[in-house]
């Protein structure tokens, strides 16, 4: 008799109310319970902001649950209020902790708006940094994941594309500061570790970007890469990790490297983002590697122009449904 599978359990915070989160979480998690018969999800959010569609079949209407948090006032498509930015970060701090008590299996967030949780004085630079102080980690990785179709830069087969940032979202004049061989070194163990236990894959091949033009040209463009990038690296090397660099950032990213690269690691958001975006925009997914939980979003904004005029695009909200859910089987694996 073949042994029953227990349900995977997913949690999708809707985010900025105003934005486009409510309707794409709405129909991200309609089509992906069509196609994953034993999985289940949750929507936290405004019950009134949060209609199941009326195609949707019984089978998968039982398997979507609306959990309501309630909006402190009413929400107007596309205009933001401060007075609702305490409510992002409720449905934040509940999926959370559903995740880190086993209720749910991962998260998978929608886009907030992070100017409008400032203006209401509470301090957020961002969904991975609230993660790391919820989770109390002190130090986790943003990694954006999407899949590139055969053909596509000269593709012979469908390749998965991983870019992973050493620092988030800092200015570009204080990266340097922030970097360290520690830093560095963490970062690439962060990276390998999640690669193999939540991605599956038992030897991860990793390139790591300089900082600077050239990746400093032996010094002469800048010192980072001789101080603590190359130091970092060997470092890894020496603890089994298959990683190589540092290579120049305008060289890093070329396809003839993804059949031989599981994950690229960027020193700051712009080297790292900007190429993704490029050729994955509207299909890639975030990920928070170096969590006890699996958290997976969106890799766009509110879009507040188009919120409530039925124009989103769901598309990158399923594939981050798609990929949370593989995560947690992974995991399953290694437990």
């Amino acid at each position: 008799m073949q042994q029953q599978v227990a349900p995977v359990n997913l949690v999708i915070t809707t985010g900025e109310p105003a934005g486009i989160g409510p309707e794409i979480a709405v129909a991200a998690a309609a089509t992906f319970l069509a196609e994953q018969a034993e999985a289940r999800i949750t929507l936290l959010g405004d019950a009134n902001l949060l209609s199941p569609p009326l195609q949707q079949q019984n089978n998968a209407s039982e398997r979507l649950k609306i959990q309501d948090v309630p909006l402190v006032t009413s929400v107007e498509p596309g205009i933001l209020n401060v007075q609702n930015a305490q409510y992002v970060l409720n449905t934040l701090n509940e999926a959370i902790d559903g995740c880190l008590h086993g209720r749910f299996d991962a998260m998978v967030t929608a886009p907030v708006q992070k100017s409008i949780i400032n203006l209401a004085e509470i301090p957020f630079t961002g969904h991975t940094e609230y993660l790391a102080q919820r989770c109390k980690v002190s130090h986790v990785v943003m990694m954006l994941c999407a899949t590139l179709s055969e053909g596509f830069l000269g593709l012979h087969q469908t390749s998965p594309l991983r870019v992973a940032l050493t620092t988030t979202h800092l200015p570009l004049q204080m990266v340097s500061s922030g970097l360290s061989r520690r830093f560095v070194l963490d970062t690439i163990v962060i990276v390998h570790r999640d690669l193999q236990e939540k991605f599956d894959i038992s030897k991860p091949r990793i390139r790591v970007a300089g900082l600077n033009p050239h990746a400093g040209e032996s010094g002469y463009l800048g010192v980072e890469e001789n101080e603590f990038i190359s130091p970092a690296i060997e470092a890894a090397k020496n603890l089994g990790i298959h990683v190589s660099g540092p290579y120049p950032g305008d060289t890093m990213f070329n396809a003839s490297s993804l059949s031989e690269v599981d994950a690229y690691i960027a020193m700051y958001h712009d080297q790292g983002l900007a190429p993704f975006k490029f050729v994955t925009f509207g299909g890639g997914v975030n990920v928070t590697l170096g969590l006890p939980i699996i958290r997976t979003s969106v890799d766009h904004g509110t879009a507040l122009d188009i919120a409530g005029k039925g124009l989103a695009d769901s598309g990158s909200m399923l594939e981050a449904l798609r990929l949370a859910h593989q995560l947690a089987l992974n995991q399953r694996k290694t437990r």
